[in-house]
């Protein structure tokens, strides 16, 4: 069986949990797959694919329309999409239209193992010179090739009206791939106001879109599938819990780790509280500055790790109008999984106070460290974090700093919640998630199942 993977998500300017699990799932998809299985990654026509190169997987091969009007086009059930696979998984709301048309590619399968990637034929067929060569790094039009200058409203034409055709004449012969869309929460339906409002609008106009169209709906815990349920009409034979795991570049803590907690200007080990996570506004961060200033409070500074998202937030500033010093708070910003390896193993106390969350993976992290954790009572890092973790209502900055006070002055506790945190992290694994999802893949494509794990939760 032959998949098409999605990997767009690793190319955005903030890549994200999603970022982290479409490179770890398909990574994984391409380690377990049973003998003739493949992974194919696929992107938005684009010259710069290096950070989609991942290991085991070929491509990526390129679609012939950059990423806005691929996404565009994908939000009008038209355009290009990936073709010559089984299984088409979109890791994220980006969705092709059903069944795919043309695939466009600037690069076929043959030239992809061959490392030129630059023929202008596609997996299935010639189909000529992409619109990705053309575009500059940034996915714009580039002005002017050896061709002519590019045309967009002509690559409008040719996604509206000539690819479906073109593509419907190609596969008639192939059965079309299956379609398999993870939806990660239910965000934009239950807390749209933590989101920008196109962004809101878009993911609503695309989660619909899966649910008329998609063979089968992933989601990562139960939780989110209850939510998804009430406001998405997707039978339950369709939507199916497949739980997330843990690189392991972020357990290993490297040899190096002194070095780079001097560097990254780390407190003493266990001297810290951590947050990470995307900057933006459902994270909770206002509720994590906010418990630094409660009488219980016991004064262990607040690490940040994570890339700036969207809400203007800026760490140093809230923290000032929290009325906090420089000294209390300090922001890493985007790291490396080396550093973040570091940063985990010698926190104190995870903070996880999010408003809502699909899974929240940072919790599985820091509990595979050992390191304590405390947790909003989002369903879904409720449902994950077990009895592993302290719980605090979202937004409860009081009951957050009661919980931080217990773990910080009774050893046993925190010795109970670390143990607990590691045998609850073993059982996410990026391993078994892929197997979940070699099993689903099977099913809706018909395929018999190879030495695979049952569908569920991972």
């Amino acid at each position: 069986m032959r998949v098409g993977f999605l990997v767009e998500q690793l190319l955005a300017p903030v890549p994200g949990g999603t970022g982290r699990y479409s490179a770890e799932l398909a990574t994984a998809l391409a380690r377990r797959g049973a003998p003739g299985d493949g992974v194919v990654g696929w992107c938005a026509a684009r010259r710069g694919v290096d950070a989609a190169s991942l290991p085991g997987v070929l491509g990526p091969l390129r679609l012939g329309l950059p990423r806005r009007a691929l996404a565009t086009a994908w939000s009008r059930g038209v355009g290009p999409a990936p073709t010559g696979v089984d299984v088409i998984h979109a890791p994220t709301l980006l969705l092709p239209p059903a069944g795919g048309t043309v695939g466009w590619a600037t690069g076929s399968l043959v030239d992809t193992l061959r490392g030129s990637g630059r023929s202008g034929i596609s997996d299935r067929s010639e189909s000529g010179r992409s619109a990705a060569d053309h575009r500059d790094e940034s996915g714009r039009d580039g002005g002017r090739s050896a061709g002519g200058p590019v045309r967009p409203p002509f690559a409008e034409w040719a996604a509206h009206s000539v690819a479906p055709a073109l593509g419907d004449a190609l596969d008639r012969r192939r059965p079309r791939p299956k379609l398999v869309v993870t939806i990660h929460d239910a965000v934009p339906w239950t807390h749209p106001e933590t989101l920008t409002p196109h962004g809101a609008r878009w993911h609503r106009l695309m989660g619909e879109r899966a649910a008329r169209h998609a063979d089968a709906v992933i989601v990562p815990t139960l939780a989110v599938a209850a939510e998804v349920a009430r406001h998405l009409p997707i039978p339950p034979e369709r939507l199916h819990a497949i739980g997330e795991g843990v690189a392991e570049a972020v357990v290993r803590v490297p040899p190096d780790a002194d070095a780079r907690a001097a560097r990254l200007g780390l407190p003493p080990p266990g001297g810290y509280l951590l947050t990470l996570a995307t900057l933006e506004p459902r994270k909770g961060l206002n509720t994590a500055l906010a418990a630094l200033r409660r009488p219980d409070d016991p004064g262990l500074p607040l690490v940040h790790v994570g890339a700036v998202g969207w809400g203007g937030l800026d760490v140093r500033t809230e923290a000032a109008w929290h009325g906090l010093d420089g000294s209390r708070v300090r922001t890493l910003g985007r790291i490396s999984d080396e550093d973040l390896a570091v940063v985990l193993s010698r926190a104190g106390v995870l903070l996880a106070p999010s408003r809502s969350e699909g899974f929240g993976l940072p919790v599985v992290e820091a509990m595979a460290h050992g390191v304590p954790v405390v947790i909003s009572d989002a369903p879904a890092l409720v449902e994950v974090a077990g009895d592993a973790a302290l719980v605090a209502g979202v937004g409860d900055a009081a009951a957050l700093s009661a919980a931080v006070a217990r773990i910080v002055g009774d050893p046993v506790l925190r010795g109970r919640l670390s143990a607990a945190g590691r045998t609850r992290a073993q059982a996410f694994t990026w391993n078994a998630a892929a197997e979940a999802t070699w099993a689903l893949y099977r099913r809706v494509g018909g395929s018999p199942a190879v030495s695979v794990a049952a569908d569920g939760r991972a």
